[in-house]
């Protein structure tokens, strides 16, 4: 799955193309991606025609995001919200000119492909949403307030990509929680986007072990993570993130952020820093490097 550098890039990548083109026409050749977020899905019709008739001749105006979602708003306020998830792509093919791509590939750049399952057709070319294994969705609000009552973000911390990360803040939401460090940093709380890669990359430029407790940390660490957070996300974001999984940017390229990776699926290799082989753990439920040496 994309973590926030990925979805990030993504987003600053086809935002000069889309935003200010107005939505011809929408079609949704698998209802279930636009019924619900959950991971059971079934198709809800009335959901489906919502969704293409509150979207068709409406104005793009902006292209945003909260944590892994890309909110795309529109003149009228009514929203898009796109989340990827392991195998969505989000693809900008313009009357004339290079296609503009990123999420998980494609087989082909013939498109329509049988993976188009949501297209719109725009003033200038057409935005389409294909997805391999079917786990993103692309839901319509018809506002804002809307798409809060769906979606409880208010216990998400700070995001790194936005502005200037706090210390004093972030000291206080991921200070006073329990549980390890890892796994507080999975589930967004004291600071959103960190999944598995930047998690693993974080804790080691911080000098933190991974399965540390949030109550052990003092409040020299919590400042080491908030300045490890500020040099790595914006780095990763700048170099469109880390290709990991097969992931494209907008300009089809792939992320460079992998060849900064200290930790980060480098299991039983040698440290960078103290040369002693790195650790490989299981912790919350995720594949964990980290040195045994470097990380207290």
């Amino acid at each position: 799955m994309p973590e926030l550098p990925e979805v990030e890039s993504l987003r600053r990548s086809l935002e000069p193309y889309i935003v200010g083109q107005v939505i011809k026409s929408v079609q949704v050749f698998k209802p279930k991606l636009v019924s619900d977020k959950g991971t059971k899905r079934t198709e809800n019709l009335a959901k489906v025609q919502s969704f293409i008739t509150g979207l068709t001749g409406q104005k793009i105006l902006s292209l945003t995001r909260v944590s892994k979602n890309i909110i795309i708003t529109m003149e009228s306020g009514a929203i898009i919200l796109v989340h990827l998830k392991m195998t969505g792509q989000l693809v900008y093919q313009p009357k004339v000119g290079d296609t503009v791509f990123g999420g998980h590939p494609i087989e082909s750049l013939e498109l329509p492909s049988k993976h188009s399952h949501i297209i719109f057709e725009l003033d200038d070319g057409v935005l389409y949403f294909n997805d391999t294994r079917m786990f993103g969705y692309v839901l319509y609000y018809p506002d804002y307030g809307a798409m809060q009552l769906d979606h409880d973000w208010s216990k998400l911390g700070q995001d790194p990509a936005q502005g200037s990360f706090g210390v004093e803040q972030f000291v206080e939401d991921f200070g006073k929680l329990s549980g390890m460090v890892k796994k507080n940093f999975l589930d967004g709380r004291g600071v959103v986007g960190l999944g598995n890669i930047y998690a693993d990359e974080v804790c080691f430029d911080a000098g933190i072990a991974p399965m540390r407790t949030n109550k052990s940390l003092t409040q020299l660490e919590l400042k080491k993570i908030v300045k490890s957070i500020n040099k790595i996300i914006p780095l990763a974001i700048e170099q469109g993130g880390s290709s990991i999984a097969n992931y494209l940017l907008a300009d089809g390229s792939r992320g460079n952020y992998a060849h900064y990776h200290k930790v980060y699926n480098r299991g039983g290799k040698p440290c960078l820093v103290c040369q002693r082989d790195l650790k490989s753990i299981k912790l919350a439920g995720r594949t964990t490097v980290f040195c045994l040496k470097c990380q207290g």
